[in-house]
């Protein structure tokens, strides 16, 4: 009887590891042919919504931050238009300015084309930055501290776990909700567009330096730099288009490494002598070196603000999601690649303020 019920159990022992192998060649034959990249990211990353949930994406709040000064107020009045445009999603947008552009922006605001539109303003306090930002006295009026607000997302929407950043001189020509949806790996913050991937590369920019590697940003003969052990050739990235885990960067408290290497800099001189872009990009580089996801580089397009620009073809700038005037030449400003693309989002300033710099501006071209 004892070897019968111990037969039995060896039986039954069996059975059950032959089912629970099945079902685990199974769950690997379907893992390894779903040609989903997102593994073991959090569901909230999903690229694309089921079906089911189609019509429940426009309840779903997307913030977008940018930052708005009032001399590129029109700027960032058209890049928001472009959005709100594109998009059926619940898009609010996070402005974030000098309390003395407040007004002129609540005005621009309130014009028929965008008086639907949903946001919030936020006034940024330079004095945040004091100590963490070496200012020329020869050069005071260059320094821009709007640029950088984005390194402050989570003090702007504290609720949100992800969040979109764009720069004031860019039009987006698709859904914002796909460059919402761009999958971040786990334990990565943020997603940028990587500049050797980026279609832009592929142009060549004139007198910007070293645009697409960390040495072009870096000063690789300081001591500090050097102990990083970051490669001088690794590919740089844009900052002035990006995707934010809000909950990855407030846990690794990447603001503080931030305002960390800003203040390091203004005691060591760590940037690049021949900085090939904004004095915001060099502590970015430090932080999310290796560190970072990336967006769909046609979801940043960019040197349209560059003699680059002009190399892009009609067909190709059409067919770009998202257009970005970074470089010299602003498309409300100076004569710049495919200006025309940028006016038709672009909503005339109530007060008349920017578009008597843009008169003035043109003027001087024309001299």
């Amino acid at each position: 009887v004892n070897i019968s019920i111990l037969i039995v159990a060896v039986i039954i022992f069996l059975l059950v590891i032959h089912h629970n192998f099945l079902s685990l060649s199974d769950f690997l034959r379907r893992e390894l042919s779903d040609p989903s990249p997102l593994g073991l990211q959090p569901i909230d990353f999903i690229p694309a919504a089921p079906q089911r949930l189609a019509d429940e994406r426009n309840d779903k709040e997307i913030p977008v931050v940018i930052a708005a000064s009032d001399e590129r107020l029109g700027g960032a009045i058209a890049a928001m238009n472009s959005i709100y445009q594109n998009t059926r999603a619940n898009v609010v947008f996070h402005i974030v300015t000098l309390n003395d552009t407040v007004d002129h922006l609540r005005m621009w605001l309130r014009s028929p084309p965008l008086k639907n539109m949903r946001y919030r303003i936020l006034d940024f306090d330079p004095r945040v930055l004091e100590g963490k930002v070496q200012v020329d006295p020869q050069k005071a009026d260059n320094f821009k501290p709007l640029t950088f607000a984005r390194f402050y997302l989570p003090s702007f929407v504290p609720h949100a776990e992800k969040v979109i950043y764009v720069d004031d001189d860019v039009i987006v020509q698709d859904d914002i909700v796909e460059l919402y949806n761009t999958p971040l790996k786990p334990g990565h913050a943020a997603a940028f567009s990587d500049d050797c991937d980026s279609t832009s590369s592929k142009v060549a920019v004139r007198g910007a330096g070293n645009q697409y590697n960390y040495i072009g940003f870096l000063d690789y003969k300081k001591e500090t730099i050097r102990k990083l052990a970051m490669k001088a050739n690794t590919c740089s990235f844009n900052p002035g288009v990006f995707v934010a885990n809000l909950t990855e960067w407030k846990l690794q408290n990447i603001t503080k490494q931030l305002e960390k290497w800003m203040a390091l800099n203004v005691v060591e001189d760590l940037y690049s002598k021949t900085l090939a872009g904004s004095i915001t990009t060099p502590p970015l580089l430090i932080v999310f070196y290796k560190q970072h996801s990336s967006i769909d580089p046609m979801w940043n397009v960019r040197h349209l603000g560059s003699s680059a620009g002009k190399r892009y073809s009609p067909q190709f700038v059409e067919a770009a999601k998202l257009l970005h005037w970074n470089g010299h030449f602003k498309p409300w400003g100076r004569t710049a690649s495919y200006a025309e693309v940028w006016e038709k989002w672009y909503v005339p300033d109530p007060a008349g303020k920017f578009n008597l710099i843009r008169r003035h501006s043109e003027a001087y071209e024309a001299k």
